[in-house]
């Protein structure tokens, strides 16, 4: 597996545009073949992922998708659903397509109508732009920004010849629980839907759902995969896997890494889990803990939060086997092994504080107890973070 450029449009079918004005984007990717998602478990489904999730379930294939941002058209009742189902017909009779093979997103702002007139208006223009090249991929990855700092997109092409590429936004009201976020993924794989679905899972399930940025689940989440099959390869499903992994993880610390206000990017592994569900329970509050993401923003070396966050999380957990972890990646140090502190001197958490002050902050925790383990991915908590949020709307 190698990385590639050209993100979405690396893979063969697939064609993209988008344009952003202001808070305002529009963004269409053109791509025909079988498809699978994954939505918000927000009990609150914002209008265009119930459009959306009907056109798979109904037909588990996508020939289009129109995403807008600026505005989520979530909890807008019947008139966002009419919205929605608008959209996607106005896509439709551009390209001659049925509009239930079109899938519909949107981003941005809860509780206020869509702004129709704006779609209607600029959506020729993105139609008549769309390209096949790194030029689109990059115009439809800009369209679906809000607070993002940067776009996020990726390639790989498999040892056997299939590409896999995706685009993604989010960076703020992150807390996937698939998975505010959303990514559309493209392969150009021959892969039946049922499996389509199934590797989604497996990949959601080990990236977008291992993210914490504030600990809250948008209404508007969707993660879709679709494959055009144009390579005409039948991948080995191992291989595929992995290199689906791979770019759903990528894109999962682009959004961690981007979080609003973020400095550092932190990952939490956890090992000697005794299930698989513990390892993940503790990795998570790690990353989700404020204590935890202020502590590692100013610096402080209060490695005593992680402990805490660890037992709070609802994982088996017995503290006299309990181990604790810091690195940067260059440096290394432990504060506790099988129960016994370590950090008991000021030379001790002078660099641990460093350690806190760098890009990257890894905390690794052994729970001494089984053989499951899990890796997740946040981000430190910033003033920044209160102001962009304070200041969202205004």
């Amino acid at each position: 597996m190698k990385a590639i450029d050209g993100g979405i449009c690396a893979v063969k079918g697939v064609k993209a545009w988008g344009i952003k004005s202001g808070k305002m984007g529009l963004g269409v990717i053109v791509a025909e073949g079988n498809a699978a998602g994954m939505f918000t478990m927000n009990k609150v489904i914002a209008a265009p992922l119930i459009v959306t999730r009907e056109h798979i379930k109904k037909h588990g294939k996508l020939s289009a998708l129109i995403v807008n941002s600026g505005n989520a058209n979530a909890f807008t009742g019947e008139q966002g659903v009419e919205d929605a189902r608008k959209m996607a017909c106005m896509l439709a009779d551009a390209l001659s397509i049925n509009p239930e093979y079109v899938a519909v997103a949107s981003t941005g702002v809860i509780g206020r109508p869509l702004n129709m007139e704006w779609i209607t208006s600029n959506l020729p223009k993105v139609i008549d732009s769309l390209k096949a090249d790194n030029e689109g991929s990059h115009a439809a990855a800009k369209a679906i920004m809000t607070t993002d700092k940067k776009m996020k997109e990726i390639a790989v092409e498999l040892d056997s010849g299939i590409r896999i590429g995706a685009i993604a936004k989010g960076a703020g009201m992150i807390e996937p629980k698939m998975g505010t976020m959303l990514c559309f993924a493209y392969t150009d794989a021959i892969i039946a839907q049922e499996l389509l679905h199934e590797c989604l899972t497996n990949a959601v399930n080990k990236s977008f759902n291992m993210v914490v940025v504030d600990g809250d689940t948008s209404t508007n989440d969707m993660v879709l995969l679709t494959a055009t099959g144009e390579s005409g390869i039948q991948p080995l499903i191992e291989e595929f896997q992995q290199g689906l992994d791979y770019v759903l993880i990528e894109l999962g610390k682009m959004i961690a890494s981007d979080g609003e206000g973020a400095t550092r990017l932190i990952e939490a592994k956890v090992t000697g889990a005794l299930y698989d569900e513990d390892a993940r329970l503790a990795a998570k509050a790690i990353v989700r803990s404020p204590l935890v993401k202020t502590a590692i923003f100013g610096k402080d070396p209060n490695w005593g939060r992680v402990i805490a966050a660890v037992g709070y999380s609802g994982a088996e957990v017995d503290q006299q086997k309990l181990s604790l972890t810091f690195s940067d990646g260059k440096n290394m140090i432990q504060l506790v092994n099988k129960g016994k502190i370590l950090a008991t001197d000021d030379h001790v958490l002078s660099l641990l504080g460093k350690i806190m002050g760098e890009s990257k902050v890894d905390i690794i925790v052994d729970l001494g107890l089984g053989q499951s383990s899990a890796t997740a991915w946040g981000c430190d908590l910033t003033y920044d973070y209160v102001r962009i949020n304070a200041e969202y709307t205004t």
